[in-house]
């Protein structure tokens, strides 16, 4: 594992604890030797994550569409940024610059993308592990959800067990690092989207 890429707010939340988890992670993936791969923006919770991996030492690698960029959003001080032409060609750019990907606390375009990215990976697009950071719990009822989506037949328990939820960005750089993926056949090859 090379790269991880984090999925998090473009504002800080309510709470000062989303602000320090978004730090904690930044610095754990600097610390740790890899690289952040993220959404390019200098706002919120993106960019408190850029800045604790840039101030530990790390290498920050951001993917920003052209319509935010012109709204002068882009981080400036990245050792490489992807202007791409649509949300789309993002999450596909930041796709295939990751190895694992982690979602923060943030909002509907937060959701979105890591339940994209773990549907590609239910659907074998790739064996990369996902993953909830649940600071101060703020997915707890989200999860709740999905284990009653378990219960209601509409997810499987080895596709539901594919999404990995930690509390500390430590334990889930380590969970990734373990990750096995499902031995489940592939519903889908990638190269016949």
């Amino acid at each position: 594992m090379k790269s991880i890429c984090v999925f998090c707010g473009s504002s800080f939340g309510r709470r000062p604890d989303y602000e320090q988890a978004a730090r904690a992670m930044g610095r754990a993936i600097a610390e740790e030797g890899l690289r952040l791969v993220y959404g390019g923006a200098k706002v919120g919770l993106m960019g408190a994550v850029a800045d604790a991996a840039l101030a530990a030492g790390g290498e920050v690698i951001g993917v920003l569409p052209i319509a935010l960029a012109e709204k002068e959003l882009a981080h400036e001080g990245l050792a490489g940024l992807h202007i791409v032409g649509s949300m789309h060609e993002r999450k596909a750019k930041m796709a295939d610059l990751s190895d694992a990907f982690v979602a923060l606390p943030g909002g509907t375009g937060t959701l979105e993308e890591i339940f994209e990215v773990w549907t590609w990976g239910q659907l074998g697009y790739h064996r990369k592990p996902c993953g909830f950071l649940n600071a101060t719990g703020y997915y707890d009822q989200l999860l709740a959800f999905l284990a009653s989506s378990v219960e209601e037949a509409f997810v499987k328990p080895d596709m539901h067990a594919m999404l990995l939820v930690e509390d500390d960005p430590k334990r889930m750089i380590d969970a990734f690092r373990a990750y096995e993926p499902p031995k489940t056949p592939k519903w889908i090859k990638r190269d016949e989207i």
